[in-house]
């Protein structure tokens, strides 16, 4: 029998640290509950052993342990040692149920199903994403079990014999779980997970940081013992009485994440290692001290945050300024220094955590972390393919806070339009947006919001959602709504346009036009084609899916009719100078659009051209290397080429400098398959020790070479921690 005093010393401390904050309970209770739970999964995980060779039990010990820093309920804690007993034992979840609360048997539920979630970033492989993320909608608390359990895990990985395994759960903690815990401000799991992750993939650059930083660890603390000395004179001096001040040093890997930024070898080259907190009173104090700290010392410009006004999404809340001369001996040493109440200190320590209503024996999830309730509709709502990257767009980034007309406070993904905005609030506004007005000012439609943007939506009945505001919107809402109008949007009317617009490359072709029943469009790709089908061909026309010069060049294909020949045989006749006013310019695949020539292009349409959607949606049409579009906003660019000119391919040189790691170059290779692109040529070329360049030449269309901004955002996007420099050579 294993001897397991121990494990229940442990267990005695977790019931010591439970009745500190849990006062409203007796400790009767929360001996006997806290013990109902232990022995039930010591009972249930009896014979199960860890690798490290220790009872399985110390697993949901240890997690247990580290939850109780969230202040969490007494089912959550159950929860907690019951986390594996459903995956790993013959239990069930009646069987949870029978002895404990039902609240409990869910929770151990939820946890056995995000047992199975597992890294495989490339491979989209997203359904155990979605439910970890349905079941943080349902109930927040299986994430603190959860990330207490991927903790422990992460602690105890160097047990594990594979090191493929350990570089998966690393990176699948890296790239789920400590998102979540920053967006969530558990900043204390999230620093400790970054520590294992960074200790795991990059061992060699931990052990060197780690053994700088001991060495550094004195100056550090003698110069934030001055600084603290300096400022406490100036807070007594001005009878600020109830204050406390101290400092933090940053995580180690925030640390190593920002030398990697600035391309240091040194973490002594940094500056802002550590920072001063101050705590106070209450909110009034807080402006106060900003005040006083600004008066005796110089701030610097641009890095002075009020979160107390605008709070973080995660409801933090601070003041931060940035000041220097702060020591005579340090005089340009720039200095970070937070001010906030100790409340806010107190709410900062396990945020969310923090806003759980305690209740008798559980915990009321708080309501309002809008952004989780979104996860819940995101994650029903989007196809496979969309779902990571508007999980990155409406998740994991900054948000701004705007206003409505009637001072309404709105949330919203940072880039956000007024186009977001409005279908946000309601849908009135959204199906017929007219008129908007930024500040009091009207404003175009894809006009970006900053903080504190007063915004008025002006509507007409008239108006309708317009496919091309599917470029610039920014949230997955947005984007959902618009598709689903489009779709519902008079398709009789869209189809008969679609089937003019095909029937032009048809006449060009010398093919026949479309009948009634497309009979053209019956055989595509060596495979018939019924009469809904067809039909749903022309559907994904108009909802951007395919182009219309795609279809075309797929009749084509299996009909092997080719009229390349002849535009190029006009071409060298030089008939298209003198035919340009009769063949219209095909802009974004679309020969019926209207648009006006730039003066750049007035005399003489050159070959490589692009067009331009003003802020009077008005297009456009301008060479490529015209001055006026190196101005624009790039997302206002469409593709545009004479129909001669559709198979011309370019050849583009890109440099991509990343990381020494054996995994990127398949995962930029799977973004460029992605992509449908194709790669001529390739070299690399060791630049150091742990970079070298990836020299790519890309073959596309000429008419599509705005292609190559969308790959560089996919590529930033997708490897951020391994891209470390870009550049696009010979593209002319």
């Amino acid at each position: 029998m294993y001897d397991y005093s121990k494990i229940d010393k442990k267990v005695e401390k977790i019931i010591k640290s439970v009745a500190v904050y849990m006062t409203y309970s007796d400790k009767k209770t929360i001996n006997d509950e806290i013990y109902k739970a232990y022995y039930y999964a010591r009972d249930a995980h009896e014979w199960q052993f860890r690798q490290s060779w220790d009872p399985y039990i110390i697993h949901p010990v240890e997690a247990v342990w580290i939850l109780v820093s969230l202040k969490p309920d007494l089912d959550t804690i159950q929860a907690c040692f019951l986390h594996d007993v459903i995956e790993d034992t013959p239990k069930t979840k009646d069987d949870i149920e029978k002895n404990f609360w039902k609240q409990v048997a869910l929770l151990c539920s939820w946890m056995e199903k995000l047992s199975k979630v597992k890294y495989r970033w490339e491979d989209r492989n997203v359904w155990s994403l979605r439910k970890m993320f349905v079941a943080m909608a349902e109930d927040l608390r299986v994430i603190f079990i959860k990330l207490s359990d991927r903790l422990h895990n992460m602690q105890t990985l160097r047990f594990h014999p594979s090191p493929e395994k350990r570089e998966r759960i690393a990176l699948e903690t890296l790239n789920i779980y400590i998102p979540i815990a920053d967006r969530l401000g558990l900043f204390q799991l999230k620093n400790a997970l970054e520590e294992e992750c960074f200790r795991n993939l990059e061992p060699d650059d931990y052990k060197k940081l780690s053994k700088e930083l001991r060495e550094m660890r004195e100056s550090m603390e003698s110069f934030s013992h001055s600084a603290e000395k300096e400022i406490k004179k100036v807070l007594e001096e001005w009878w600020i009485n109830k204050y406390e001040v101290d400092y933090r040093i940053k995580s180690i890997y925030s640390i190593y994440k920002k030398m990697q930024k600035k391309w240091l070898d040194s973490a002594k080259s940094l500056y802002d290692l550590f920072g001063i907190r101050i705590m106070v009173k209450n909110e009034t104090q807080c402006y106060k001290v900003l005040w006083l700290i600004h008066k005796k010392w110089t701030p610097l410009p641009n890095r002075f945050k009020d979160y107390i006004a605008l709070p973080k999404p995660n409801w933090y809340k601070s003041l931060h300024t940035t000041v220097i001369w702060l020591l005579k001996d340090f005089r340009k040493q720039p200095t970070e220094i937070q001010i906030k109440t100790f409340k806010m200190k107190e709410a900062a320590d396990i945020w969310v955590a923090a806003h759980f209503e305690y209740k008798e024996r559980w915990s009321k999830v708080a309501e309002d972390i809008y952004w989780v309730k979104e996860l819940k509709e995101l994650t029903e709502s989007l196809e496979n393919n969309d779902f990571i990257d508007s999980l990155k767009i409406d998740v994991f980034k900054d948000r701004i806070f705007v206003f409505t007309p009637k001072w309404d406070l709105i949330n919203l993904p940072s880039g956000s339009t007024p186009i977001d905005f409005a279908y946000y609030v309601h849908s009135e506004l959204w199906d017929h947006i007219s008129v908007v007005r930024i500040n009091w000012t009207v404003r175009t439609l894809d006009k970006e919001l900053h903080n504190g943007d007063v915004i008025e939506i002006v509507t007409d009945k008239n108006k309708k959602p317009n496919p091309f505001w599917l470029s610039f919107v920014k949230t997955t809402k947005a984007k959902n709504r618009i598709r689903s109008y489009l779709k519902k949007d008079d398709k009789e009317l869209f189809r008969e346009r679609w089937k003019d617009i095909l029937n032009k490359y048809f006449e060009k072709a010398s093919m026949p036009s479309m009948d009634k029943e497309m009979s053209v469009l019956k055989n595509i790709d060596w495979k018939n084609y019924t009469i809904e089908e067809r039909c749903q061909i022309l559907e994904q026309i108009w909802n951007f899916s395919i182009t219309p010069a795609s279809v075309f060049k797929r009749i084509l294909k299996y009909q092997n009719k080719l009229t390349v020949n002849k535009w190029a045989k006009e071409e060298s006749e030089g008939i298209i100078e003198e035919d340009i006013w009769r063949r219209k310019i095909v802009v974004g695949w679309e020969e019926n659009l209207e648009y006006k020539i730039w003066n750049c292009c007035k005399r003489k349409i050159p070959k490589r051209i692009v067009a331009h959607i003003n802020g009077k949606w008005i297009i456009t049409i301008h060479k490529r290397d015209c001055k006026v579009i190196e101005t624009v906003n790039k997302d206002r660019l469409l593709s545009a080429y004479l129909p001669w000119d559709e198979n011309e391919y370019l050849h583009v040189d890109i440099i991509f400098t990343v990381l020494n790691k054996k995994w990127v170059l398949k995962n930029l290779s799977d973004i460029i398959y992605a992509m449908d692109i194709n790669i001529d040529g390739i070299n690399f070329n060791k630049t150091w020790k742990i970079k070298w360049d990836l020299v790519l030449t890309l073959e596309i269309p000429d008419y599509d070479y705005l292609i190559l901004d969308r790959l560089v955002e996919r590529v930033k996007n997708n490897l951020w921690h391994d891209l470390v420099w870009y550049q696009i050579k010979n593209l002319k």
